[in-house]
């Protein structure tokens, strides 16, 4: 055995020094780390595993992951557009009011949903001791915002509507008288104007439509607190809550409560996409589910306020229902699309263009109508006096016709009654086979008219029961005939079967008010 020379003397050398992990273990650790850093941030696989810990690579990891892990605020956007939003107080006489809390202070029609809308989040009831007795002086809270800087402020026509006194707080703690300059019921805004101020901070109306998942911040005066901020998402658009043939709401889940109604929802670049106007709430607090006016349809309205004081309608004067999957297939029509006209009021723009009963109008000016709310939010966005061109359906035939728009009445002209009793005195008629309903010649009936046949009766288990007829409703024609007769009645039913349709289609007069109605046919 070689003796080894002793090299410890010699300046350039020093013992190995013995690592306290294996070879095997160092190489495990190298292979998990290096993996990890080139599948994420691709580290140069050049690099050791001892300089992971000291390199720029290493910084620059840290640094992506504080990035990750720190959630993105809205403060920035808070900071920009909450200055432009206001807190609205309003006092108010109440002419009749009781404590037991009938009172007329809604301005929405008894029992509409919009009516419990307002009982549940802007009213001056909708907050708790805000009642009072007979003549009492109460006080109602909201939201707004002003829309340019001398004043002008945008907020909800339940806030304001009947108030003596209008006064707004600004972000900064300052209060303000205000002027009601015109409100608008239909769409429920109101415009209002803060005096004694200038240069105030204001938010610009967004001009494109909001897409469903959008972010969206609602700023607000929630419960008269004042200058608060909740965020959610764009959670569906075209809403219809029942208010009208306007409903065209945005639908969002950003929390808001009582107080926030007039108050905007923000998009992401700082834009109002909607006013807040309402909520869903069985329990009177935020489930999640509010409705905001589009930021397009309140231009529009602010325009004509600001301009003179209220709303101008364009209207055609017919009364339009949907086109049903079963009218569609009794008109012969491949999509349930359109609105039908179930009654031209006489003399009105559409009887005067030659608009029928029983026709579809299924276009505007060229642009495609969905269905009878958008046909009336439509016509009712364009100026009274303006010309038209109408795509119509009639008795399966397209046709257009030009006609100029009259202005909405402000009062509605025909309405359902309810207490029906055209069907006093009428004789058992007769039956109408596979129907389940029994029709009488109308003129034969006291109180029923001159036109059509009346419905004497009607099998609650049958099909036109299912359909909503009631004794005392009057057909005035079946699958586009007139009718006299019960036998009329089956000759058209008769016809409609031959041509292999499913349903009938009957024009059906009740309470004042005509309407369509499909009634299947039994097969054999």
């Amino acid at each position: 055995m070689t003796d080894r020379p002793d090299l410890s003397n010699l300046p350039s050398y020093r013992q190995p020094r013995r690592s306290v992990f294996s070879a095997r273990k160092i190489a495990l650790m190298a292979s998990v780390v290096a993996g990890f850093g080139v599948a994420v941030y691709g580290l140069n696989p050049s690099v050791s595993p001892a300089d992971l810990f000291s390199s720029p690579a290493h910084a620059q990891v840290n640094n992506e992951v504080r990035k990750v892990e720190r959630p993105i605020g809205f403060a920035d956007i808070v900071e920009r557009v909450k200055p432009s939003v206001i807190s609205v107080k309003v006092n108010i006489k109440e002419k009749a009011a009781s404590n037991d809390g009938d009172d007329d202070s809604s301005p929405f029609q008894p029992g509409s949903p919009m009516e419990r809308f307002f009982r549940r989040f802007g009213g001056p009831d909708g907050f708790p001791g805000l009642k009072g007795g007979r003549g009492r002086v109460v006080q109602g809270q909201g939201s707004g915002f002003f829309i340019s800087a001398d004043g002008f402020a945008v907020t909800n026509n339940h806030v304001v509507d009947g108030a003596d006194k209008v006064e707004v707080t600004t972000d900064d703690g300052k209060t303000y008288s205000a002027k009601v300059i015109g409100t608008d019921q239909r769409t429920d805004l109101a415009l209002i104007k803060v005096e004694g101020g200038s240069n105030f901070p204001f938010a610009k109306l967004a001009d494109g439509k909001p897409r469903i998942g959008d972010w969206v911040l609602a700023v607000g005066n929630p419960f008269g607190l004042g200058g608060t901020v909740t965020a959610g998402i764009v959670s569906a658009s075209g809403r219809d809550i029942g208010n009208g043939p306007y409903d065209d709401f945005i639908q969002i889940d950003a929390p808001v409560n009582k107080g926030n109604s007039g108050g905007p929802a923000f998009n992401t670049d700082g834009e109002v996409m909607g006013v807040n106007t309402a909520i869903y709430s069985p329990s009177g607090g935020s489930v999640g589910i509010a409705f905001s006016i589009p930021a397009n349809t309140v231009k529009s309205v602010v325009a004509q306020l600001k301009d003179k004081g209220s709303v101008s309608r364009g209207w055609i004067g017919v009364q339009i229902q949907p086109v049903t999957p079963d009218i569609a297939d009794s008109l012969g029509m491949k999509k349930a699309e359109g609105a039908l006209v179930a009654e031209p009021q006489a003399n009105g723009p559409a009887a005067k263009a030659g608009v029928e009963s029983g026709d579809v109008i299924t276009a505007v000016n060229g642009e495609a109508v969905k269905d009878a709310r958008e046909l009336a939010r439509t016509i009712g966005g364009m100026a009274p006096g303006a010309t038209v061109k109408l795509n119509v359906l009639h008795k399966g035939q397209d046709k257009v016709l030009n006609l100029t728009l009259g202005q909405l009445p402000n009062t509605v002209e025909a309405k359902a009654d309810t207490d029906n009793d055209s069907g006093k005195g009428a004789s058992r008629g007769t039956d109408v086979p596979k129907l389940g309903m029994t029709v009488a010649p109308a003129n034969s009936v006291a109180g029923a008219g001159k036109e059509g046949v009346v419905v004497t009766e009607v099998d609650p288990k049958s099909a036109a029961a299912e359909r909503g007829f009631k004794e005392g409703d009057v057909i005035l024609e079946v699958g586009g005939k007139t009718v006299t007769t019960a036998g009329d009645v089956r000759e058209a039913i008769n016809a409609a079967r031959t041509d292999n349709k499913n349903s009938v289609l009957m024009r059906v007069k009740s309470g004042g008010q005509s309407r369509f109605v499909a009634v299947p046919l039994a097969k054999g």
